[in-house]
């Protein structure tokens, strides 16, 4: 588990207010509803970020978040990964995410994230002219591979979003830097077993032989998950890492002027 069930994001409320927040369905290509969490702020800045949570999919941590992403302007759309074998309901605090994850395939993961882009697109959703991905452990992962499928995305970033290949041997963002469409930022926790700093390297030198336009940083002696209000000796890295995510969202999603 990346975070405990009363964590909630290290993250400052924004300049803006909440115009809106709710819980809305959502369809995928293979008629599957799924949930997803949407907050737009009073001053939308044209821009959508779509959240990819941990293997926990959808719940107070990442619903806090998109909260934060809308008082600074953007749409946030928060999404979960088990409609097709849990619902779109509310979920008790003991959901045994780890079994429902177990069933899930790339192509349902990448099916869903494709209808939360047009979603945000949509004049439903608010009609988004620029959309960024963002995404913690898993879905950081899927945050960054999002530009394989969807060459119009503005940029992705992904927290301690494990580069390498996967178990079956499917490669990670470093094996398809060369495929990727968009700009990168990749947070990463110095004090990560499950991603040394090895694949950091590797993928940051993936990155730059591919010319893909991208910042690497890693908080040295930071665990997986610091981001994270319970990890305070950690508060520095979670606010640098923030300030980060909104510059580059300024950077390549904003327009000047």
């Amino acid at each position: 588990m990346c975070f405990d069930p009363d964590s909630a994001p290290p993250v400052e409320h924004g300049p803006g207010a909440v115009a809106e927040a709710e819980v809305i369905a959502l369809r995928s290509a293979d008629g599957t509803e799924f949930a997803a969490f949407r907050a737009t702020g009073e001053a939308p800045s044209g821009v959508g970020v779509v959240v990819l949570p941990d293997v926990r999919g959808l719940y107070g941590f990442y619903r806090e978040l998109g909260l934060r992403f809308a008082e600074n302007g953007h749409t946030a759309l928060v999404v979960d990964y088990y409609g097709r074998t849990a619902g779109v309901g509310e979920r008790a605090e003991d959901f045994p995410y780890q079994e429902h994850m177990r069933r899930l395939t790339p192509r349902q993961l990448h099916e869903d994230l494709t209808a939360a882009v047009a979603h945000l697109r949509s004049p439903e959703g608010g009609n988004c002219r620029a959309v960024v991905t963002i995404g913690f452990c898993i879905g950081g992962r899927l945050a960054v591979l999002a530009s394989i499928r969807d060459r119009e995305l503005a940029g992705t970033i992904g927290y301690y979003c494990w580069p390498a290949p996967g178990p079956d041997g499917a490669p990670g963002p470093t094996g398809r830097a060369a495929d990727l469409g968009a700009p990168v930022l990749a947070l990463m926790a110095g004090d990560d077993p499950g991603i040394p700093a090895q694949h950091v390297k590797e993928f940051e030198a993936a990155l730059a032989v591919a010319g893909v336009d991208h910042e690497v940083v890693t908080y040295e002696g930071a665990p997986h998950s610091f981001f994270d209000v319970k990890q305070k000796e950690f508060t520095a890295d979670s606010v640098d890492s923030w300030r980060r995510v909104l510059a580059f969202i300024d950077r390549v999603a904003v327009p000047v002027g």
